[in-house]
């Protein structure tokens, strides 16, 4: 066993700093998130862990600490001013989705981004950043411990760094490319990892996006296309909303007041269609929009990938198409979506966080809205997608502001428990925040004086320890409840536009509807006919026919079920 010189002491207070200085680079920005409440204590977490791994090759060449430092100080924390820039301006974490914007990004948006964040609080921030960084290489000292023990930490260190994998591959039977995913998800807070796992990512969705657009542009177009609105000047706005139920908004009477601004928009404007008995076909975000935006259904599930969507079927009708979205853009979930989103002329991402879990408000959807409303195209078709209610709903509402207004039991018609009673308060604060983003965005299509309609819905409901006994907290398709799957579906058409459109569709707001055939409800609306499209299928047609409302998942021999048939 090696002895240790008598200069060769080992010191806890050099260890610290070691630490401290390699930790520094990834852990300081996680610890601001945590403490901001931007995000969970995860990230701070694992930032910890995988900075460890700089601690192996000081412990075994303790003489060349300070090179290994200075060396290792330079790529790393020059590599980490890229996160800490870029959180510093959008308050969101570096991601794959950020790779995804800069390739959409030319010159001249690049040089006007430089132009319009490079400011003096970016950089007082950034020199503070490294002069903290220089502080603690200036205390770094060699750590010495005996070769046994400095064996056993590194080897301590590789085993705890690669769990994930380890228990991906033993307890969950992973694949090796799923376990490999896993882990490498988990260094993501970790610089440089951070970086290459993002551009990574990035490539990947990237090429299984392009490979789905692909498949799309060979598509033939629809057949038989007629617009019987010619080519009036017109706007016509699709909100999409997230994990939203009817059952929780006032509006649908729900007893807490949860939509106060939706309900004045009402009074205010009496045509307002309140749409009562809607349902959702599937209760995750991307497979019902496989087949809300499309001539998919839960009996014809991959008609998504045959047929044109509804971006394409608007943009053959001569519309200029937009999409503007505060979900993340480039996650292995979430390709789906920026394949939708990548068919409109126009996109606009407003939520590059690396994990969904954070605090990225629908409020950011404003600005390119009423932007959007003053293009010169006569004709606009305008996706609208919000991150809505999300779990965790803590994050969908700004603290302490006046729609952190539940915190007690009053007006829940059951007993909860504390942490229980917590995440329900959270919920229906996330409906309020939800209720002024939406009223705003009713607003400011009203007040632009375009004219059309705009409709808004929720992709699926969300199941917040309302269905007795009370202990069922979010959606699950193997267990579900009918609140997994009510959504709201409220549509506003402008005074031009329903003077030109006379109509009877308040006698339609309690008809049985899935979205699974939004498309053909949203042709019926805009005045569209073609070969596919379906009058029975769509819910203010007067030869609207009532059929089963399958829910479930369409791939299982016995995933349909009848969703009039779930218990009350």
């Amino acid at each position: 066993m090696q002895k240790l010189k008598e200069n060769q002491i080992f010191s806890w207070s050099a260890l610290i700093f070691v630490i401290l200085f390699f930790a520094y680079f990834s852990c300081a920005l996680q610890l601001f998130i945590f403490l901001s409440g931007h995000s969970n204590i995860n990230g701070l977490r694992d930032a910890f862990i995988y900075s460890l791994i700089w601690l192996i090759p000081v412990l075994m060449f303790p003489n060349y600490t300070r090179k290994i430092t200075a060396f290792w100080g330079i790529i790393i924390g020059g590599l980490s001013l890229v996160s800490v820039g870029y959180f510093v301006i959008y308050q969101q974490e570096f991601s794959q989705s950020v790779f995804f914007v800069m390739a959409e990004s030319n010159f001249n948006e690049s040089h006007e981004f430089i132009q319009q964040y490079l400011s003096i609080k970016l950089v007082v921030v950034l020199c503070l950043y490294i002069l903290l960084a220089i502080i603690l290489w200036k205390q770094v000292r060699p750590v010495y411990v005996k070769s046994t023990t400095k064996w056993i930490i590194s080897i301590l260190i590789i085993i705890y760094a690669l769990m994930p994998m380890v228990i991906s591959l033993t307890v969950k039977k992973a694949s090796f490319e799923k376990a490999g995913s896993h882990l490498l998800s988990r260094m993501e807070t970790t610089v440089p990892w951070q970086l290459i796992n993002n551009f990574l990512a990035y490539r990947s969705q990237l090429s299984n996006m392009e490979a789905i657009l692909a498949n799309y542009e060979i598509l033939p177009p629809l057949k038989n296309l007629s617009d019987a609105n010619g080519n009036m000047p017109r706007t016509l706005v699709l909100v999409i909303g997230e994990s939203t139920t009817r059952n929780r908004m006032g509006i649908y009477g729900y007893q807490r007041n949860t939509t106060p601004q939706i309900e004045q928009f009402k009074k205010d404007n009496p045509n307002l269609l309140v749409f009562n008995d809607v349902v959702s076909s599937r209760p995750y975000t991307i497979e019902i929009l496989q087949q809300a935006l499309t001539f998919a259904d839960e009996l014809h599930p991959d008609l998504y990938t045959k047929t044109p969507s509804l971006i394409h079927l608007m943009r053959q009708a001569g519309y200029k198409t937009f999409w503007i979205t505060n979900q993340q853009t480039m996650t292995e979930r979430n390709t789906m979506l920026t394949m939708f989103s990548k068919q409109a002329d126009e996109q606009y991402y407003m939520n590059n966080n690396r994990n969904q879990n954070s605090r990225s408000y629908d409020e950011s959807v404003f600005v390119p809205f009423k932007t959007v409303l003053t293009d010169s195209a006569d004709k606009k078709f305008i996706i609208i997608h919000l991150l809505g209610t999300h779990m965790k709903y803590e994050y969908r509402y700004p603290k302490n502001s006046v729609y952190d207004q539940f915190k007690d039991n009053t007006g829940v018609l059951f007993n909860l428990e504390n942490d229980l009673l917590t995440r329900y308060n959270n919920y229906d604060n996330a409906i309020s925040y939800n209720d002024y983003v939406i009223a705003t965005l009713f607003n400011l299509f009203k007040d632009s004086k375009n004219n059309g309609f705009i409709l808004y819905f929720s992709d699926h409901g969300e199941d917040v320890y309302e269905t007795p006994p009370h202990d069922v907290l979010g959606r699950n398709e193997k267990a579900p409840t009918r609140t997994m799957y009510t959504v709201p579906f409220i549509l506003w058409q402008s005074p031009q536009w329903e003077q030109t459109h006379p109509n009877h569709y308040q006698n339609y707001v309690a008809r049985k509807y899935s979205t699974q055939d939004l498309i053909h409800t949203w042709s019926d609306l805009a005045g569209l006919t073609y070969e596919r499209y379906q009058p029975e299928k769509s819910i203010v047609n007067p030869n609207f026919k009532q059929t089963t409302r399958w829910i479930g998942d369409p791939y299982d021999k016995n995933g349909l079920i009848d969703y009039d048939k779930l218990p009350n």
